[in-house]
């Protein structure tokens, strides 16, 4: 499996680069692993779903990202998807730590937690329910996040990022701490990032765009569409860096990359009876599958999903991918939200046109550990 890009453990991946800027900041009890300048004030601009690679194939759309390209690329974590990749930046902890181990996974309840709308369902065809009483996001992720240890050691901290994630399940699971910022457009982005950057400091201000992933997900990574929102915001974080005064930093990062697969080509789950047989529930996505057991069934399933797959990923079971260090250090907590069977896939992917239909008509995806996927920039800009 040399195509499997594991996440780095020594202080090169998305979950240090919070702490490193609050090292760079001269903030106590933090460590700069990542190579930050000195610095007041810090900004980090999360862009959905801009990979390593993606923006090293397409520099002459980003010529001003591409400039930044000083330093190796981050690991993002496992598995390469947002909720994930957020709350290990969040918290600088790996997923087996703070536990949102995938696009879904199994909840308490009996069935799959989709964090990003907080909500579950019991059966295939049911409705899905809210699970912010039931599970709540505090629970499922319980540790300190850096924001909030940040805020206690005297940061003013921030959040710039859509209106609609205040009070989310992800945003406080993963992202409590300082003061929200709700912003709608570039403009709003922009005056936020400028404004804390323009603060007596010490000012950490995270912020998020999301339309690059966006576009990949409907018309494909490189596509012409894609291409037209990468030059945008390429425009806009140079507009940012040209206008950062002197002591504020600002760090551009993606939370995974993202592959381009023909939906017609994939592993239909919900037309393959062999696939679920022995399956209780399927969780994850379409780049990576968590598949959970019915009691006794894990080697039958595991070698079902072998037979299908063959050389087109890699079926693992969950303890094995805990060995590999996959998921990082694992509590006890987690490990039940782990699947009994994993799918790591390589050149396809496994949909559920059934269950998910939606997901399933997509043109890019991300989840899996090849390097498009786990490869993220770090770019760094001073005033």
């Amino acid at each position: 499996m040399d195509w499997i890009v594991a996440p780095d453990p020594d202080g090169r991946a998305l979950r240090d680069v919070l702490p490193s800027m609050l090292a760079a900041m001269g903030i106590d009890r933090y460590t700069d692993t990542i190579g930050i300048p000195p610095c007041r004030n810090a900004l980090v601009l999360l862009i959905d779903g801009l990979g390593h690679e993606l923006l090293r194939a397409h520099e002459s759309d980003a010529p001003f990202l591409a400039s930044l390209q000083h330093s190796p690329p981050l690991t993002a974590g496992f598995p390469t998807t947002t909720v994930t990749s957020i709350t290990s930046l969040a918290t600088g902890r790996c997923a087996g730590e703070h536990g949102l181990v995938g696009y879904t996974f199994a909840e308490p309840g009996g069935g799959l937690l989709h964090p990003l709308s907080w909500t579950a369902r019991s059966a295939p065809d049911g409705e899905r329910a809210s699970l912010m009483e039931k599970w709540p996001p505090e629970q499922v992720q319980p540790n300190t996040t850096v924001l909030e240890r940040a805020v206690a050691a005297g940061v003013d901290v921030r959040t710039a990022v859509p209106p609609h994630f205040e009070g989310s399940g992800l945003t406080r699971a993963s992202l409590r701490g300082g003061r929200f910022r709700g912003v709608r457009e570039l403009g709003d982005l922009a005056a936020e990032l400028l404004d804390a950057a323009d603060s007596p400091g010490p000012t950490l201000c995270y912020g998020y765009h999301g339309g690059v992933d966006l576009l990949g997900h409907i018309h494909g990574p490189g596509s012409i569409q894609w291409r037209m929102q990468l030059r945008q915001i390429d425009a806009f974080v140079q507009m940012v860096a040209e206008q950062l005064p002197p002591g504020a930093v600002l760090g551009v990062v993606a939370d995974h990359g993202m592959v381009d697969l023909d939906p017609a080509a994939a592993i239909d789950a919900d037309n393959d009876p062999a696939l679920l047989e022995g399956v209780r529930l399927l969780g994850g996505e379409v780049r990576v599958r968590h598949v959970y057991t019915h009691p006794g069934a894990r080697d039958d399933v595991l070698a079902a999903w072998r037979d299908t797959i063959g050389e087109r990923g890699a079926v693992i079971t969950g303890e094995q991918a805990i060995d590999e260090g996959y998921f990082g250090p694992v509590s006890a907590a987690v490990s039940p939200r782990i699947g009994d069977v994993l799918a790591i896939l390589r050149t396809t992917g496994v949909v559920r046109s059934v269950v998910e239909p939606g997901e399933s008509k997509l043109r890019g995806h991300h989840g899996s550990l090849t390097a498009a996927e786990q490869l993220v920039p770090m770019l760094v800009a001073e005033g």
